[in-house]
């Protein structure tokens, strides 16, 4: 029996990862646009849906899926809060995940965005694209090996920015609740407070839990910073208070601020705004400070090593399903609702 596996949010790069990979010959459907309301359509008929990111499987999209003939509903991704998983529960979904992929990839990123605000790189070609060829003060900068980089979650990204960061000479903060003994060969650990006040730049790696590390990085969190500190934000942009940090940037309490990430995101990466659509207002304030501020619309994972994890682990995530019953990856779901028992 052929499987029909529906996939959203493939970019034109990736087709020939998810051919190259497919290697239990699973019927692919490859669709360039995420799942949303107005193309559900696409899934029926088939028996598993790969998700990507900002993907729409809300009750109402899970409920259409159910009636189309869907089994697996399924993500690319590690985190999965865009999936309803009560409503996959109600409707006998199985769902799973990816753990991790390449931790390089968003250590990478994170990095560099940090590296070009330090030297000033985006500020200087951007001049230099102008045929503007003098060098003012703003160039001017401090050598990494001079600065203390600051890693909030230490984990296998945040523990690889800092093996990165360390090997070109800077010193290296660290702050998790768990310290873990490979970690510590490559960061101190010291307190939040601390790693704040001490660090020129700091970078989060830290997984947003709803409800309980909303707008982490706020007026607090960054009155406590080191005057004309860097920060960059590659984790989830739940975590930041978007008007906190303008106001930061606008006063030179930061000097610089990346991000890869935005709350309800989908609204924004991945379209143009050349047509008459209007960002939100803070977020074009933020945009319009570049090249203090630097912006990717979520292109952390967007690299050969970690795309190839993520299709590899999805296929299999399948594969183990259907012929075992279960999946390592499989996320847990709730006990089904009353209403549809």
């Amino acid at each position: 029996m052929t499987i029909k596996v529906v996939c959203y949010g493939v970019r034109e790069n990736e087709v020939p990862f998810f051919h190259q990979l497919n290697k239990y010959d699973f019927e692919l459907t490859l669709i360039e646009e995420l799942l949303t309301h107005e193309n559900i359509e696409t899934a029926k008929g088939m028996d598993a849906v790969l998700l990507r990111g900002n993907c729409v499987a809300d009750r109402k999209n899970i409920q259409q899926m159910k009636e189309y003939g869907v089994t697996y509903l399924f993500t690319r991704t590690v985190g999965y809060n865009h999936i309803d998983l009560q409503a996959a529960a109600d409707f006998d979904m199985y769902v799973a995940r990816v753990p991790s992929y390449s931790p390089n990839a968003i250590a990478e990123l994170s990095l560099t965005l940090a590296m070009s605000l330090l030297r000033h790189t985006a500020y200087t070609t951007n001049k230099t694209s102008k045929k503007d060829f003098t060098v003012d003060s703003v160039m001017f900068s401090k050598e990494i090996r001079n600065c203390k980089v600051g890693i909030i979650g230490t984990g296998k990204i945040g523990l690889t920015e800092a093996q990165l960061f360390s090997g070109l000479g800077a010193e290296v903060l660290g702050y998790d609740i768990y310290q873990s003994e490979e970690a510590k060969q490559v960061v101190t650990f010291v307190e939040l407070d601390e790693l704040l006040r001490e660090s020129d730049i700091v970078s989060l790696h830290v997984p947003y839990f709803p409800g309980k590390n909303d707008k982490m990085v706020n007026d607090e969190f960054i009155s406590k910073m080191k005057n004309g500190a860097i920060f960059i934000n590659t984790a989830r942009g739940e975590l930041q208070d978007n008007e906190a940090i303008l106001k930061a940037l606008r006063s030179h309490k930061l000097e610089g601020f990346a991000t890869d990430v935005f709350a309800n995101e989908q609204e924004i990466f991945f379209q143009q705004f050349n047509d008459g659509k209007k960002l939100d207002p803070t977020i074009q304030a933020l945009i319009d400070l570049y090249p203090r501020v630097l912006v990717t619309p979520h292109i952390g994972s967007n690299t050969d090593e970690a795309l190839t994890n993520m299709i590899e682990t999805s296929f299999e995530n399948l594969h183990e399903t259907i012929t075992k019953g279960s999946t390592t990856n499989a996320v847990a779901l709730p006990e089904k609702s009353q209403a549809v028992s």
